[in-house]
């Protein structure tokens, strides 16, 4: 017994001659982002496809059956250069009956000129071939047109973008055969949803993101029109997007990431957006952490003013330029130190 105690006692020694270690001081590593700086506006970004800003579906104007069609897709153009063909037979043949009809009337009135002149016809006889020959001249005249529609030619420069008809198909007048881009102006098609319509204006500023040249780019542009009626079938509204300078690397068809920058009113009245995971509910309140100099949080309640797929909307109790924790809010309590993980500029 006496030799359990002894070593106890030694084991009592050693222990106090030890000092007792300070508790560290804990400090959290956090995700935060930071709110837009003043005059900065938020910005979305969609998804579109490199169009033309001109581009003309081309028709015959007339019907039949084509016989030839002489470009293929994505095939450039000239002005003038013929694309297809209809089968002229049956026009031919009208435009030949129409001019042998205006050579006759012509020598008929020739010869009741040349007697009126004589005296041996009455000026209303004279009257009556000059109005024959004027209708026969405007029937040869409408007749060579519609042989000449049955040649379908291009006005401008461009490119095939879309051949709707095939050699052996028989066409109305007015169906559309080609879809032609003209050379020029190049834009970006996007859609915006009905969530946002009210915070994109036409003539907005917007950044095009594009891998041109085989490099990813980013060309300034602007919001050139909006669609006042929504597609009925995805709820959204078409716009075009048009490059504020051209670019020749630039080909159609390809695809584009623009980002738009919403406007002044439209950040004033739905406020900024943060994550989701940035908002601390406690109960009705909403609230987030806010990071002060020191690296120390509080929390600040707010108003959010809509819920979003890409985040909430807030707005009062934070100001422009503040830092706010994005990511593990729940596990924060007032007061505490964190250590910020840097992350991109909330606009």
């Amino acid at each position: 017994m006496g030799r359990i105690c002894f070593v106890l006692s030694l084991v009592l020694l050693g222990a106090c001659s030890k000092e007792a270690p300070l508790p560290a001081k804990v400090v959290r590593y956090a995700a935060t982002i930071v709110i837009g700086d003043k005059g900065a506006a938020q910005s979305h970004q969609y998804s579109g496809e490199v169009r033309a800003r001109h581009e003309t579906e081309l028709g015959f104007r007339i019907g039949g059956k084509v016989v030839a069609r002489n470009v293929e897709l994505g095939e450039r153009v000239r002005p003038g250069q013929v694309l297809a063909r209809l089968d002229s037979a049956d026009s031919g043949l009208q435009e030949s009956a129409a001019s042998a009809q205006y050579r006759l009337a012509g020598d008929e009135l020739k010869r009741y000129r040349e007697l009126r002149d004589k005296g041996f016809v009455s000026q209303s006889a004279l009257d009556a071939k000059e109005a024959a020959f004027k209708a026969v001249a405007a029937q040869a005249g409408l007749a060579g047109n519609q042989l000449a529609y049955t040649e379908l030619t291009v006005d401008h420069a461009g490119v095939i973008a879309a051949t709707m008809t095939e050699v052996g198909q028989v066409v109305s007048a007015g169906q559309p055969v080609f879809r032609v881009a003209q050379d020029g102006e190049r834009e970006v098609a996007i859609a915006i949803p009905e969530s946002r319509l009210a915070s994109v204006r036409v003539g907005a500023s917007a950044s095009i993101e594009i891998n041109a040249g085989g490099e990813m780019r980013t060309i300034a542009g602007r919001v050139r029109e909006i669609a006042p009626v929504a597609d009925a079938a995805s709820r959204t509204y078409a716009a075009r997007v048009a490059f504020k300078s051209g670019d020749a690397s630039v080909a159609l068809g390809m695809t584009a990431r623009v980002r738009i920058v919403e406007s002044d009113k439209a950040k004033r009245t739905q406020g900024y957006r943060v994550p989701l995971t940035a908002i601390f509910q406690q109960g009705d309140q909403a609230a987030v952490w806010v990071v002060a100099a020191d690296n120390t949080v509080s929390l600040h309640p707010v108003k959010v003013t809509a819920y979003r797929d890409e985040g909430a909307l807030i707005v009062g109790g934070i100001g422009e330029g503040e830092r706010i924790v994005s990511a593990g809010v729940h596990k924060l309590t007032a007061g505490q130190q964190i250590q910020p993980l840097e992350q991109e500029k909330l606009q």
